[in-house]
């Protein structure tokens, strides 16, 4: 099982963090140790004074696929999630201001909490998918997956170039503006469509 995630995938975010708008998927992974599932709480890791979450709609690939043609894209994912992307900006920005990977912002151990899944057949509109993260009870993130800057055909045309895709891999497909710190102590919700999916506490 592999984790994909993509990074700047909405306007506003790039703009709130004053990075330039991508002009091809922007793509970084995560091991499995990242996962987090079942509604387990996160415990802050001792190396960044500055985590932030970011909220993400979860794609599940559901059959094995290498540089999959657009016209057949959609038939490679069935399900949604809700995650959290969890992020020590504080190492990251160490980072990218030497021009160095930054992985271990990214990807340690636990820093990607993931929901239960929902099938796209049961959304509303699966080309449209609204989902908030709130922290505390109060809405941080406001996300409609029309905005994408690059569509999930497009993500799946994109990856399965380089890397062959599986049944059972993920793809974090993007933060909305909104990202910010969390504490010990705060509660962090993911919805989608109105339903909660995600309760994520971190002590």
């Amino acid at each position: 099982m592999k984790i994909f995630c993509i990074g700047r995938n909405y306007t506003d975010h790039a703009k709130e963090l004053n990075n330039p708008v991508p002009t091809e998927p922007l793509l970084f992974m995560k091991p499995p140790t990242a996962l987090v599932v079942n509604n387990k709480p996160f415990f802050y890791p001792d190396f960044t004074q500055d985590l932030h979450y970011e909220g993400e709609i979860v794609l599940r690939v559901c059959k094995n696929g290498r540089s999959v043609q657009p016209g057949f894209a959609a038939r490679y994912y069935d399900a949604v999630a809700f995650g959290i992307d969890f992020t020590a900006r504080d190492l990251q920005d160490k980072l990218k201001q030497k021009g160095q990977p930054w992985e271990i912002a990214k990807g340690f151990d636990y820093s990607a909490p993931v929901s239960r899944w929902t099938l796209l057949s049961d959304l509303p509109n699966p080309q449209d998918i609204h989902f908030q993260l709130r922290k505390n009870g109060a809405v941080a993130q406001d996300g409609h997956t029309r905005d994408l800057i690059f569509s999930f055909d497009t993500l799946i045309v994109h990856i399965s170039k380089y890397f062959t895709l599986q049944k059972g891999d993920m793809i974090f497909t993007g933060t909305p503006a909104g990202v910010g710190p969390v504490q010990i102590g705060d509660v962090l919700e993911g919805w989608v469509e109105g339903k909660l999916m995600l309760t994520c506490a971190v002590k």
